[in-house]
């Protein structure tokens, strides 16, 4: 007897079906084919202790079970359920009826019990795009699934469940999902505030301006100037998770971690991982392929803290989820593919001591350690930041200064009202969400300067040598600055506040402004 079941394998966060298809005949033996990985062909030996223990028995006889289709690679223990549904239904054990409408994830234990998987999540979408009447998970995994709305989703316990369910002895109880319970924002991150901030008003204002069109931004500054305190708190100036934007952060980070996702993830991501970092820990790989630290960024912030310090064949492979906003991982035998959409911070110091240009300790690097320090970042990354800011030391005064700075709250109402422009400006059904992810073809469109705005970039360009991607950033960030004061046109002085960001194209470094990376003044380098 032929009987089909239907489970999930991943692709990436996607989930595409997998048909099990069982065949007992005549015969003493059980072959497991479809490209299964070691993990896939272990299922057998589960399948037989779990039937045993819920008082079925694995038949004598010939069983073929093929994973369809058979020349996409399985991998993992979600198949388990399946597989052992498939066998008691194809020996008569159970009823056949009400297969084929379920989609079936678990991992069996041997005494049959069902153990939670990872991806259930993404199972749960398949399952509402395909049509099915519902999915078949361990209980634990229940609360997950339920996070799609419009899917009937039922929590098992053990193997002996599923009889039970099938031939009506116990009443099906779904969980249904109903709107997404999008909270306010985490305790942590409430308590953290722009307002603690003292001083460093023109590093604010590049914060507020990143934040409104999801620019990415370079904190250049000496230690102790406040680079980590103020990206710590970009989060709490960034628009909330859409729902959209919610599922789908979720079913990444239900990927990567060991606890079970059972709420949807409410709050923008900041994720800092140390400058020791492995390639594979940053950008994701493994076997099998697991999300890295740029992909629990999506929709969120990444802070890359003392961003010289990172290898640099790491921070290359960061050029294609800025640009693009997913990250391919490559295999032998596939290639997967993660969303990557992140707003990058990164800070550094101006020397490897940190205190070129500082207004009170000298520096005591030489020429060459500071050329060999910045050097450590290469041109077309350092392209692919919009926004870069020198974090001066805040004086005596701004720490004791009895006025408060400005709160979060009302930088984020700022914000808000930016991104409302920019998404009736970009319909979703474009992609174009914010400024910073506009194409080439909307820059032209979205960013026509008058006459003396032109002036003014061709005489940027030339006196700093910008590159083309440099002159789209800038147009991007003006673009921006004039959404935050609610202006239908770039201005002259919205264009010169981008330029003024872009620092690091200067030939000239001090008084007050960020270097270029080319040279700096000899005088400024203190002690030698």
């Amino acid at each position: 007897m032929l009987v089909k079941t239907h489970t999930a394998t991943l692709q990436g966060i996607t989930a595409r079906t997998v048909t099990v298809e069982t065949k007992i005949s005549r015969g003493i033996q059980c072959t497991l084919v479809g490209l299964p990985d070691n993990a896939v062909k272990e299922s057998l030996k589960r399948v037989d202790s779990a039937l045993a223990e819920s008082g079925f028995r694995m038949p004598g006889k010939k069983i073929l079970i093929n994973l369809s289709p058979a020349d996409l690679p399985k991998e993992g223990t979600a198949f388990d359920l399946a597989m052992a549904v498939g066998i008691l239904a194809a020996s008569e054990q159970i009823p056949l009826k009400g297969l084929d409408g379920f989609l079936m994830l678990g991992e069996l234990s041997l005494d049959g019990s069902l153990l939670p998987v990872k991806g259930v999540l993404s199972a749960a979408v398949l399952a509402k795009e395909m049509g099915y009447e519902g999915l078949w998970v361990p209980k634990t995994n229940a609360r997950e699934a339920a996070l799609v709305d419009g899917i009937n989703v039922y929590g098992l316990d053990h193997l002996g469940q599923v009889v039970t369910v099938l031939d009506g002895t116990q009443e099906k109880k779904s969980l249904r999902a109903g709107a997404p319970n999008m909270g306010t924002l985490d305790p942590q991150i409430d308590e953290l505030d722009f307002s603690e901030v003292m001083g460093q008003e023109s590093c604010k204002r590049a914060m507020e301006i990143a934040a409104a069109g999801g620019h990415n931004i370079l904190l250049i500054g000496p230690p102790g100037a406040g680079k980590t305190m103020m990206a710590q708190r970009l989060p709490t100036i960034l628009p909330p998770l859409a729902a959209s934007e919610a599922l789908e952060t979720t079913q990444i980070h239900s990927l990567s971690q060991n606890h079970l996702a059972n709420s949807l993830v409410q709050v923008r991501p900041f994720r800092s991982p140390h400058h020791t970092i492995s390639d594979v820990a940053l950008v994701g790989g493994g076997a099998p392929p697991q999300p890295g630290e740029i992909s629990l960024a999506h929709n969120g912030v990444l802070f890359l803290d003392e961003f010289p310090e990172f290898k640099r064949t790491t921070l290359e492979v960061l050029r294609q989820p800025l640009e693009e906003g997913y990250v391919t991982i490559s295999r032998a035998k596939a290639s997967v593919r993660y969303p990557s959409r992140f707003m990058l911070v990164a800070s550094m110091n101006p020397c490897p001591c940190g205190f070129l240009d500082h207004p009170t300790v000298p520096c005591s690097c030489s020429p060459v350690e500071v050329q060999k320090y910045r050097n450590r970042i290469s041109g077309p990354l350092l392209d692919r930041i919009d926004l870069h800011v020198l974090v001066s030391p805040p004086s005596f005064e701004d720490l004791t200064a009895p006025t408060p700075s400005e709160d979060s709250r009302a930088i984020r109402g700022r914000v808000l009202r930016a991104r409302d422009l920019q998404a009736f400006r970009f319909p979703n059904g474009q992609g174009h969400l914010t400024n910073a992810q506009m194409s080439s073809w909307m820059v032209r469109e979205c960013c026509a300067l008058d006459a003396q705005g032109q002036w003014i970039l061709k005489t940027a360009m030339e006196r700093h040598g910008l590159s083309a991607r440099a002159y789209t950033r800038i147009l991007k960030v003006a673009r921006t600055i004039a959404d935050l004061e609610g202006c239908p046109e770039i201005g002259v002085k919205h264009l010169a506040e981008a330029i003024r960001f872009r620092g690091l194209d200067r030939p000239s470094f001090g008084k007050g402004q960020s270097s270029g990376f080319a040279s700096y003044p000899l005088h400024k380098v203190g002690g030698k």
